[in-house]
């Protein structure tokens, strides 16, 4: 199972900037809470938990930037 993004539905107010910013459309809105879509086609870009205002968003993996 591919990891997602993970959403804390407590602190979730179901602005939609996330899903404003999702390129893969991996989120949508479902009872005014922002709900993961399984999606094959997310590339952990974080962007997701970058603009939850509320820190609804946690990303449970880390982006490592290699040198070249």
């Amino acid at each position: 199972m591919i990891e997602m993004p993970i959403i804390d539905v407590q602190k979730c107010d179901g602005c939609g900037l996330c899903i404003g910013v999702c390129r893969c459309n991996a989120l949508a809105i479902i009872d005014r809470i922002v709900t993961i879509i399984e999606s094959m086609e997310c590339d952990w870009c974080t962007d997701c938990e970058g603009v939850c205002r509320t820190g609804a968003i946690s990303c449970p993996f880390e982006i490592i930037m290699q040198e070249s």
